[in-house]
């Protein structure tokens, strides 16, 4: 198959299965901590949860990750990027894993690999990432950090699918929290990281039930915002 995904073929084998189990089988990409992946799990752990992990896949052998996935019972697989020649050597052994796996949806969560565009074509608008800070401002890394620096006084999360540009793909669900006086990177990063646990489960939660659409860039979700503390989430649960 090589790194090109047989669309008609990948498609029937998933209607195949979704006509015997209806959950949405989900494959998270990891390269750290993980604890979007633990978010994940804890979310797919209730049996009305419409999805479910079938596979975790690591580019790094000593990430935390890894543990969090054997702990739950997910089938992992260690993919090391260092072990390939090039990008598309390494790809192409992502894409056999998951299509090997079914997978319906592929979420990133702190997987610190650039994918290229063969990739993507490969699961187009079937991949998910969660980022810190309300795209389009600060893409790319250290984001609580570039906040602080330009003296914003609201960040927070996004989700969004991914395309070609770095963190530029349409937006699914947000959430905005306060860059309160005296916030470090640190302190600012752990508040927007509790707002990423709760919005990327829902994301996908929305997903495997079909409540999303498109317009062009826009996505569309029948949900009204909703206000959690000091957070706020648009579209809301």
């Amino acid at each position: 198959m090589g790194g090109r995904i047989r669309g008609e073929e990948h498609a029937r084998a998933l209607r195949d299965h979704r006509a015997v189990n209806p959950k949405l089988r989900v494959a998270v990409l990891v390269s750290g901590h993980g604890s979007n992946l633990q978010a994940l799990i804890d979310a797919c752990a209730a049996p009305q949860y419409p999805a479910e992990i079938v596979l975790v896949i690591s580019n790094v052998p000593t990430a935390y990750a890894i543990q969090r996935a054997t702990a739950a019972g997910v089938a992992v697989k260690v993919i090391d990027h260092h072990s390939f020649a090039t990008r598309e050597q390494f790809e192409t052994a992502l894409l056999h894993e998951l299509t090997g796996a079914r997978v319906d949806l592929v979420c990133l969560a702190g997987f610190m690999r650039v994918l290229s565009p063969i990739f993507l074509k490969g699961f187009r608008g079937q991949i998910l990432n969660i980022h810190p800070s309300l795209l389009p401002a600060f893409p790319g890394l250290h984001a609580p950090r570039q906040a602080l620096l330009h003296g914003v006084k609201i960040t927070g999360c996004t989700v969004h699918f991914v395309d070609e540009a770095t963190d530029g793909g349409p937006i699914l669900v947000q959430a905005a929290v306060p860059v309160l006086p005296g916030d470090t990177e640190a302190t600012l990063a752990d508040r927007i990281h509790l707002e990423e646990h709760r919005i990327y489960p829902m994301a996908v939660r929305w997903i495997a039930s079909r409540l999303v659409a498109t317009e062009g860039r826009r996505t569309i979700v029948e949900a009204k915002p909703a206000v959690s503390g000091l957070s706020l989430f648009n579209p809301g649960s």
